[in-house]
């Protein structure tokens, strides 16, 4: 038997605060002074539709596990329309554990992958954490195209700050909704901070509402 997964505590909820608009519209100057293509949506239906208008019909798209793009129906969207190449039903298909290579490989380098991440600071650097690390490869390098969605509540000053937020506030509310979903809670293993996008393929929509965590 494992080891009970730490209790990280109650979530600090200073990092639930909205940004105003002037401050998501700097950030969203700062990202582009970084080579990401980043736009602020009027609302989250309208970073839905930013988002779909984005992806090809019939592309190759990886939905990554994500509060935001569940509460946008964005993930149902990908995988059950029928209109993309989704891959996340055809992960779920295969057997963790005769066929995870098979799973390996076509979640590390889709064409378009799908997500959020936890903190954006100011000056235009974006953090994601992750337990297993499953998409950091494909944010970070290996999927052609990146889409992030990002609600208002997640952006800081800095990168401290930043990595406050997810460990003091994303971990405790993913640890709360994996225990109730059955599991023992989760970890924070992996953070991946992306400070520039040379190659010009991370899309980063701000969105002024508060969606996931």
């Amino acid at each position: 038997m494992s080891d009970p997964l730490p209790d990280p505590g109650p979530p600090d909820l200073r990092f639930a605060r909205p940004a105003s608009r002037d401050r998501l519209q700097q950030t969203v100057k700062a990202l582009q002074s970084r080579g990401f293509s980043a736009q602020l949506a009027d609302s989250a239906l309208h970073a839905r539709q930013l988002v779909l208008d984005a992806i090809p019909e019939g592309a190759e798209v990886h939905s990554a596990l994500s509060e935001t793009l569940q509460e946008l129906g964005i993930t149902a969207e990908i995988d059950e329309s029928g209109r993309y190449d989704a891959l996340r039903p055809k992960i779920r298909a295969l057997d963790r554990e005769t066929q995870a290579r098979e799973i390996r490989k076509l979640g590390a380098a889709p064409d378009y992958i799908v997500g959020s991440a936890h903190a954006v600071t100011d000056d235009g650097q974006i953090l994601v954490g992750s337990g297993t690390g499953s998409q950091l490869g494909a944010y970070a390098y290996a999927a052609g195209q990146v889409i992030l969605v990002i609600g208002h509540q997640k952006l800081v000053r800095n990168l401290d700050e930043g990595l406050r937020r997810i460990r003091e506030y994303s971990l405790p509310k993913e640890f709360v909704r994996m225990q109730s979903a059955g599991y023992p809670g989760t970890l924070l293993a992996r953070t991946l901070i992306l400070h520039a996008d040379p190659r010009h393929r991370i899309m980063v929509v701000l969105v002024p509402e508060t969606l996931g965590f």
